[in-house]
């Protein structure tokens, strides 16, 4: 069995031959001798275990076998080309990377980005959204905001937002009877029982409905008229301004705290600082 890769030159060589249909044309691309592709393609058939070109004089043709490595062999270069052209994003000197997770971009930051283009505009930033934690130590990432994490090493760790959650729907769902509205679950602090533990009101929330992993899409759901749901207070706050949800009571219960991580290196880069200081301004000015 095959346990480990052939040398990256090989494939090169192999790609290129195979493409030009020609061992001399394929040097020629490389800036190789032609018996260095050669050598190359002896090599990487004898790992194989099995030819890939047949040889008639100084023609060669793709085996079936060859065929089918071709593919295989451009679509890995292919994607190794593009993973080398992206690592120039990291070479950028005016580039701040924030980790967040796709609700908060979506919903509170994409709505505000704007401002801090205008405010900031020598800042190139690169929203990297993901569902998972990320892990501050090892990956490239200056700051991270998140409804999901607690201190990391190499981090600095800041509270930014208690947020508080309230069960709303669009504004069209108003005058259909509480009993027929859609009642839409959440998970974690979205799920209704925390609602009926710390409230106590009933709003006509039920046991069966629609169910979501995402708040973000729960909050979109909502915004839809699709029925009621438990929405974030900070999140929702430029939905409510465009008129797609209202309370549905005035009560609030708690939910998840927003904090910032900063790693180290970037604590005393002034685009952080800049980020962390527009981001603290917004949340203290816009309305709850």
């Amino acid at each position: 069995m095959l346990n480990h890769w052939p040398p990256l030159g090989t494939l090169r060589g192999f790609e290129a031959a195979a493409r030009l249909g020609s061992f001399h044309k394929a040097a020629e691309e490389l800036h190789l001798t032609q018996s260095a592709i050669s050598q190359q393609i002896r090599s990487l058939e004898a790992y194989l275990e099995q030819p890939l070109f047949l040889r008639s004089g100084r023609s060669v043709s793709l085996t079936d076998a060859g065929y089918d490595f071709l593919s295989t062999t451009q679509a890995l270069l292919q994607q190794l080309a593009v993973g080398v052209r992206r690592l120039g994003q990291y070479r950028k000197p005016n580039q701040l990377v924030l980790n967040t997770t796709p609700t908060f971009a979506r919903h509170w930051l994409l709505p505000r980005l704007a401002d801090f283009r205008q405010r900031h505009p020598e800042v190139d930033l690169w929203i990297f959204s993901t569902d998972e934690v990320p892990d501050m130590a090892s990956q490239t990432i200056d700051l991270a905001v998140r409804d999901d994490i607690s201190s990391q090493a190499e981090c600095s760790f800041k509270v930014l937002h208690a947020d508080r959650l309230f069960p709303a729907c669009h504004p069209k769902l108003l005058s259909v009877p509480a009993a027929q509205r859609t009642t839409l679950h959440g998970e974690r602090e979205m799920d209704w029982s925390h609602w009926a533990v710390e409230a106590g009101i009933d709003v006509g929330q039920q046991d069966h409905g629609l169910n979501f992993s995402d708040p973000g899409l729960l909050l979109d759901a909502v915004c839809s008229g699709l029925g009621i749901g438990l929405v974030s207070q900070l999140l929702s706050r430029q939905a409510q301004a465009d008129g797609l949800l209202t309370p549905l009571v005035e009560a609030t219960i708690r939910g998840p705290s927003w904090a910032l991580l900063t790693h180290r290196d970037s604590e005393n880069d002034p685009l952080a600082r800049s980020f962390t200081e527009w981001l603290l301004m917004r949340l203290q000015i816009d309305p709850t």
